[in-house]
């Protein structure tokens, strides 16, 4: 498949906005191993090829597991993610899927039960800016498998 936009060419004050966001959302305090499932998450949903070759590889290059990414799909039925990330995974469904959900108040209340208002505005920021990366790249048809992920973090 041949990539019909390069938004960063041509279009580049709309891809630094884009890329606004990413830096507030990595400044925002919310989990970047969360961040990640969570646009890992919007992009299966979304069917997002460039997306999910770039989350996969920065969840992994973070320590995620496997096993997690691979279920991901299946996420309800998996015993692998916390309370906390089931109930942003949820938030990220409904939101992502919100011409269908309307985002019910059943998934709305177990969000708040585990973040805060701000944290819940963020996640919803970061499912927006997830849907809004996928549109792009799946309209501009953007190349999977070209994407490198930085390097691993060293903790001291």
């Amino acid at each position: 498949m041949e990539e019909r936009i390069h938004y960063a060419k041509v279009a580049p004050l709309a891809y630094h906005a884009m890329l606004g966001l990413e830096k507030y959302l990595n400044e925002c305090g919310l989990e970047e191993k969360l961040l990640h499932l969570m646009k890992l998450r919007a992009s299966q949903i979304n069917g997002c090829a460039y997306c999910l070759d770039m989350h996969w590889k920065d969840l992994k290059s973070i320590g995620e597991t496997e096993q997690r990414m691979y279920s991901l799909d299946a996420w309800e039925e998996s015993p692998y993610y916390t309370d906390r990330e089931r109930a942003a995974l949820a938030w990220t469904d409904v939101v992502t899927r919100v011409a269908d959900t309307h985002v019910p108040d059943e998934v709305y209340e177990q969000a708040k039960k585990q973040f805060s208002e701000k944290e819940l505005a963020d996640l919803t920021v970061a499912v927006a800016t997830i849907n809004a990366w996928n549109r792009l790249a799946i309209a501009g048809r953007t190349t999977p498998g070209t994407y490198q992920a930085p390097a691993i973090k060293k903790t001291a």
